[in-house]
């Protein structure tokens, strides 16, 4: 059938749409990329590590062969063995959860998502492996059906098999459509090749998405839903040639790494600064920050409230001020703690315990401190605990940003040990660290001010610095959303020190 049967997306009407039911392809149609290895490779990486990735390469050039001289199914079989065979089912469904809808929504097609957003009931009938789109496009696009190919397990991992009918393309998408659809006639089909004509015949109206590689993705804050928490390694979308440089790099940029961590860890902190820059780590400085505390006049410490975006920052803070300022942490594993150039000291969650115990260090000089309690990725802020306004009057609030070109240094799912040496595995990663004034003695605790209302000013500071949004998310939000839990970390007694009790 020739494309001409179809008119284009661009001439389908969007308007009082909200009693009609629209089916869309994914690749090519909702999205604007026609290929999905980028979301193979980032399940393959996510799950499997390095060495899948590089299985899911070495059979990728089997796959496209396959894909444009044989078949769309051949091609696409080969794509889910490479990528899901051994694979345990709740890691797939975990990956899909908390990594990939990030990158599905930065490539959103502008007309598809016109008409599909318009119209009441919405399905999506993709070549895809479900478990992959389901909990994206129900969760951030409101799709109400999702249709794609089911994969084959044993025993909680997959076999890299497919489900019979097999991969939905052809005339398995028309089948799966009648399947769902019955005699009712969904009203609008939207697709992009030819091999959604089938399905696309079956419904009222047919729209084809023609390939605009120069076409602008939806922006984010046209979707539904905003992103705020998302987990995974990767920062960029894994195209073959990407894919193919990480699997290179990683090496090479893991030597390069315990070299950085070496010299934040053995050399004095007024050379970091230094060793850092000619290591290719970018450290940059704005606003004036206080001077060190005068022990001598018995002055308490003044407490840097921060931002939080990689366990790194209260490094990346001393590294701007010259000197260590102690932190104190929640979550943070054993190893980072070792190759840590600070001292660093765990908090309890005993509100009690904790107030005391920052009290004290104030006493010996200053401290920095992570008040959201986690990191965020997103232009936001999480919720300030409040209970550091209560402990001391001496506030400066400090917004730090970080740039990241190749790999994320924080995990909600993963093992938080590798999170400074993904950092620095970055081929020039960079801080940017800006001192605010230190907060007025009229907007403190200690002038009347409740702890809440404190914690709040200075969560808008910062977010103000940075043209970050507020939010009144918290830990268990992202936990719950990323990793299914709410966060908390379970130590065995034995195992801590009396004057540690730690986070990010």
């Amino acid at each position: 059938m020739a494309d001409a049967s179809f008119p284009s997306v661009e001439d389908c009407a969007s308007i009082g749409r909200e009693k009609d039911t629209v089916v869309a392809d994914m690749d090519g149609t909702l999205l604007r990329g026609r290929s999905s290895f980028p979301y193979f490779a980032l399940v393959s990486f996510e799950v499997g590590g390095i060495l899948r990735l590089l299985f899911l390469l070495l059979l990728t050039p089997l796959a496209g062969f396959l894909y444009y001289l044989v078949s769309e199914s051949a091609g696409i079989r080969v794509l889910i063995f490479a990528t899901f065979a051994g694979m345990r089912v709740s890691d797939i469904e975990s990956v899909a959860r908390a990594v990939l809808p990030k990158f599905y929504s930065e490539d959103l097609h502008p007309e598809s998502w016109r008409v599909f957003s318009a119209c009441g009931r919405r399905c999506v009938l993709t070549a895809n492996p479900r478990i992959m789109v389901e909990a994206f496009l129900k969760e951030y696009l409101g799709a109400d059906m999702v249709l794609g190919t089911e994969i084959l397990s044993y025993r909680g991992r997959a076999t890299g098999l497919v489900k019979k009918p097999g991969v939905l393309v052809g005339r398995n998408k028309a089948d799966a459509l009648k399947a769902a659809f019955g005699e009712k006639q969904p009203e609008i089909g939207l697709g992009d090749r030819h091999t959604d004509f089938p399905f696309m015949e079956l419904c009222q109206e047919g729209y084809l998405v023609p390939p605009k590689p120069e076409v602008k993705a939806v922006t984010c804050d046209k979707l539904p839903k905003p992103i705020i928490f998302h987990d995974g390694r990767l920062v960029q979308k894994p195209s073959p040639f990407m894919a193919l440089l990480i699997v290179l790099w990683i090496p090479a940029g893991f030597l390069l790494a315990c070299l950085r961590i070496a010299a934040g860890c053995l050399l004095p902190m007024p050379l970091v600064y230094h060793a850092f820059w000619a290591l290719g780590v970018r450290v940059t400085v704005k606003g004036t920050p206080p001077p060190p505390v005068n022990k001598s006049s018995g002055e308490s410490g003044v407490l840097f409230i921060c931002s939080h975006r990689t366990l790194l920052d209260p490094i990346f803070l001393s590294t701007a001020l010259g000197r260590a300022i102690p932190a104190v942490t929640y979550s943070v594993s054993r190893l980072s703690e070792i190759i840590s150039p600070i001292k660093t000291v765990r908090l309890s969650r005993d509100r009690a315990i904790d107030a005391a115990m920052i009290k004290k260090l104030l006493q010996e000089g200053d401290l920095a401190l992570c008040p959201e309690g986690t990191t965020c990725r997103e232009p936001f802020l999480l919720r300030f605990s409040s209970l550091f306004a209560e402990l001391t009057d001496e506030l400066v609030p400090v917004a730090m940003v970080n740039r990241m070109s190749m790999f994320h240094g924080t995990t909600a799912r993963g093992w938080k040990g590798m999170d400074p040496f993904y950092f620095f595995m970055n081929p020039s990663p960079a801080y940017e660290v800006t001192f605010s004034n230190k907060l007025p003695r009229e907007l403190t605790f200690g002038a009347g001010k409740s702890s809440h209302e404190v914690a709040n000013y200075i969560q808008r500071v910062i977010a103000a610095t940075l043209s970050y949004e507020c939010t009144n998310f918290t830990r268990k939000d992202k936990y719950r959303a990323l990793a299914g839990n709410d966060g908390t970390v379970v130590e065995k007694p034995a195992r801590i020190k009396s004057d540690k009790i730690m986070g990010c």
